[in-house]
This record gives C-alpha cells, sequence and structure tokens, in this order.
C-alpha cells in the first residue's frame, strides 16, 4: 500500500437545541434530550473529522454565542441537532453568522413513540421533526439553502445520509484548500477541456499552480541512480512487468517519477494535470513521455496526476479520492452491443488502488495521438457497482458535477497499454452516450469504485453547483 497524502481533517461544526420554555415545565426531558445529543456527538466522533462541539443552546442568545465559536472555527459543515422543537431564531444566526454550509438532523429516540405509557413530557422528546419546516422556510426566506436529514437516534439508514454529507464536506474541505499544477499547454483543438483558471478559485476556493516542464526537467536533472534504483524496485512490487517494458525506457520512467514526486513536494501540489506535445525527440517530449509511471504512483498515492491538460478531471479525481472512491482518468474507447457495455478507459496516469488485479507495466513505441515511447500504465477497473463522475462548465462559466452509475462487468479487453473497463448502465450503450453526452460533460472524466452519486450531489449542494445525473431509466432528462 503506498502512503497517502495526509491533508486536513474536514471539520465538522456541530451544535444541539431545544425550547427553554419546556425545562421548568418537564424537569425530565432536558436531561433526556442532552442524553441524545451526547449520543450523536460519539457517532460525529468516531468519523474521520474533526468534530467542534458548540454543546446545547437553549434560547436565542445562546444560539449566537454558538455561532459566534463556530464560525471562528471555520468549518467545512455546521450540523444543527433539532432535539425536539425549538424556534428558527435560535437557528437562522448559527448559519447566516458562520457563512457555512448547514444540515438540519432531527432524530427521535426510536422508532415510534409509546403512546399508550406517554405524557407530553415524553412526547417533547420526539417533536424534533415539528420545527423542520419552519427551519426550511425561514432558510428559504432568507436565501440560504437548506438540507435536512430526519430518523430515528439508532437508524443506520438515516446515519447513512448524514455519513454522506459529512463525505461531501470533505470535497469542499479539499477543494476549498486545494493547490493544482497546470503544467505545459492544452492538447491542440480539444476545446472542451479548456478550462477558465480563475473559475477554478472563485467556484472551488481552489489555487491553480501554473508550472513550467522546465520545474520538472532541473529536478529529474538532480535524480540519481541510487534513486533510480529505488523507485524500480518500487514498481516492480507494484506493477506485473510486461516482457514488452524496454529497461532503458523504464529507468527513465522511474528517473521521471522520482523528479515528480519532488515537484509535487515543491509546489505542496494535491492534483496536476499536464500534455506536451514536443518535437524530434527533444528533452520535454520526453519528459512527457516519460511521466505515466510516476504520474500513476502519485495518483494511488491521493495525488491524482492525468494527462492532456485535463484540470477538470484531476479536481474530478481528487473529489473522488476524497469520499474513497479512488477514480480512474478515462473516456469511451468503444461499444460492445452483444453485450450492453461501454468499453471506457484511457492511456496513461491511472489509480491503481481500483484496479481488478495487479496493475501491469507496458512498453509501447508509439502513444497514439501522442509523441513519444515509453511505459504505460494497463488494468481494468474492479468487478461491480461503479460511477462516472466528471465536471462541466456551462456557457456561463458555472461548473456543474454530473454523475452515472453503471456496473462493471467481466470480459474481453484490448492489451494495449492503457486502462480499459466494461461499463453496463442498464440499457443500450449507445443510448447512454447520447444521454451522458447531453449533459454537457467533457470527454474526460473519472471512473470511481461504488455507487457514489448520491455524494457527490450532496458535495455538489455544500458547494453550491448543479448536480446531473444519468439514469437510463429517464431517458428524456436531458433532452
Amino acid at each position: 500500500m503506498l502512503p497517502q497524502k495526509r491533508r486536513r481533517q474536514t471539520r465538522i461544526g456541530l451544535v444541539a437545541g431545544g425550547l427553554a420554555a419546556y425545562w421548568p415545565q418537564f424537569p425530565e426531558l432536558l436531561p433526556q434530550l442532552q442524553e441524545s445529543s451526547r449520543y450523536v456527538t460519539s457517532r460525529f466522533n468516531a468519523l474521520d473529522a474533526e468534530v467542534i462541539d458548540a454543546g446545547f443552546v437553549s434560547d436565542a442568545q445562546e444560539a449566537n454565542i454558538a455561532a459566534e465559536k463556530l464560525r471562528v472555527a471555520d468549518c467545512d459543515l455546521i450540523v444543527i441537532f433539532l432535539t425536539t422543537y425549538l424556534t428558527s431564531s435560535m437557528v437562522l444566526p448559527i448559519a447566516q453568522r458562520t457563512k457555512t454550509p448547514v444540515l438540519v438532523i432531527d432524530l427521535q429516540p426510536t422508532e415510534a413513540m409509546d403512546h399508550a405509557n406517554f405524557d407530553t413530557g415524553k412526547w417533547l422528546a420526539y417533536c424534533g421533526q415539528c420545527p423542520v419546516p419552519e427551519v426550511a422556510n425561514v432558510f428559504k426566506r432568507a436565501g440560504i439553502p437548506f438540507r435536512s436529514v430526519s430518523g430515528h437516534l439508532k437508524q443506520e439508514s438515516a446515519w447513512t445520509r448524514i455519513t454522506q454529507w459529512v463525505h461531501a464536506a470533505g470535497v469542499r474541505a479539499t477543494l476549498r484548500n486545494a493547490r493544482h499544477g497546470l503544467m505545459g499547454h492544452v492538447y491542440p483543438g480539444m476545446l472542451d477541456v479548456s478550462t477558465d483558471l480563475t473559475l477554478v478559485s472563485t467556484q472551488f476556493g481552489s489555487h491553480v499552480e501554473v508550472l513550467e516542464f522546465d520545474d520538472l526537467r532541473v529536478r529529474v536533472d538532480k535524480v540519481t541512480d541510487a534513486q533510480v534504483a529505488e523507485r524500480v524496485a518500487l514498481a516492480r512490487s507494484v506493477f506485473t512487468i510486461d516482457p514488452s517494458v524496454k529497461e532503458e525506457d523504464f529507468t527513465w520512467g522511474a528517473r521521471v517519477s522520482v523528479g515528480l514526486d519532488r515537484m509535487v513536494d515543491d509546489f505542496d501540489l494535491d492534483s496536476a494535470a499536464y500534455y506536451h506535445r514536443g518535437l524530434g525527440g527533444e528533452l520535454h517530449e520526453r519528459l512527457g513521455a516519460g511521466m505515466i509511471l510516476g504520474a500513476s504512483l502519485l495518483t494511488a498515492q491521493g495525488i491524482p496526476f492525468v494527462g492532456e491538460y485535463e484540470l477538470r478531471t484531476s479536481l474530478a479525481l481528487l473529489a473522488a479520492h476524497t469520499i474513497g472512491a479512488g477514480g480512474s482518468f478515462t473516456e469511451i474507447q468503444a461499444l460492445n452491443f452483444n453485450d450492453n457495455v461501454v468499453e471506457m478507459g484511457h492511456d496513461g496516469p491511472a489509480h491503481l488502488a481500483v484496479s481488478e488485479r495487479d496493475p501491469l507495466l507496458r512498453g509501447l513505441g508509439v502513444y497514439h495521438g501522442k509523441r513519444g515511447y515509453g511505459v504505460s500504465v494497463e488494468f481494468d477497473v474492479k468487478r461491480g457497482p461503479v460511477t462516472t463522475f466528471g465536471i462541466g462548465q456551462d456557457r456561463d462559466g458555472s461548473f456543474v458535477f454530473i454523475t452515472s452509475e453503471g456496473v462493471v462487468t467481466p470480459g474481453p479487453l484490448l492489451a494495449i497499454g492503457n486502462t480499459t473497463s466494461r461499463v453496463g448502465f442498464g440499457g443500450d450503450p449507445g443510448e447512454w452516450v447520447d444521454e451522458w453526452s447531453q449533459t454537457g460533460i467533457g470527454h474526460h472524466w473519472a471512473l470511481c469504485v461504488g455507487h457514489r452519486a448520491a455524494d457527490i450531489r450532496a458535495a455538489a449542494s455544500l458547494l453550491g453547483i448543479e448536480h446531473r445525473h444519468v439514469d437510463m431509466n429517464r431517458l428524456d432528462q436531458w433532452r
């Protein structure tokens, strides 16, 4: 297992509340609600996140104090637990002052009340759903997006939905703090992959570091033979080496790999995209051709590194990695109408963690559509459920998250040094291509392990961008 890049933990703000007027009327109610609040806190503490607990609030003044604590904490998501009825005036300041996406949860103690043995005080512990429409109404009037999860305290399906929002907050946190490298120039003629760098910063909060191939060249020049030998040994432990691999190409890829690591460390990159056309075997062409090994190793460590200057897909891969879905750089390769699958994949870097078997390193004398030659990565994504996830850019410049869910199935694959997978979407593959293209997706995306559209939809919500999903059961959705 390759070491993963460590990033700032997702920061979740948590506050619970109820109406102070109830406490003197029903003395046993507040301790019961506080116990429920402690259980919710324990569930959040068990997640891979930093939890800032602002405690239990009973009136608007206490809510203001909690809001200030959460504002200073700079959270990625704030969760407000409605334990019983409370007024919307206790919730609105938290959303307004923190300027952070809010998730409202209302989890009653059990599946249902024991009606025969309940009095008013016991009923009020089940009344957290009562203020949900009130809060939603006030949020709408305040221009604040409303999100909620309703259920009971130990309902695992409700906690699954809550966890999806935590995953989404992780995407928001990663993109807010990420540094993306962009090296070289756009592949000539690929108008769809061209991206306004300013919009990456304004819509996601990310920084884009514009790099030169010379930034890599000077670091590759300093790589020692001992470091090359060490990198070759690492590659042999990770990949199956095909007989087509030439030793000189292998060692060159290893040398470039070490240089890439240095560049990533020096610029503190979280992802990167690159392309260089080159000419006549000059050094920059050789650098570009030698990057697949190192870029794949970096991608497997949670630092997506993709070709063809595909900045938006490197962002999608980073988001997919954040939610634990891996992700492999992908485009459509062919359709198989006998098996009703779309064959998809790409040459170049790949996320090794999502491979069905040990990835193969294959030697190529020609990189189709590109100059140069060397070693390339070949594998197919794990059998089972997958999600295609790409980032589109609309006419007005706004980004959009685009998904579709399918299943990787076994069958014949090309052995040409590409990642390739057979993905079925539950219908005619040609119709899927038409529907997928209607969304405004570019011709590259991330192929992620698992059905993760719900997580990605939630992430889009927290980022304030649109989500579009292709479902073959709804064939008229984008027409």
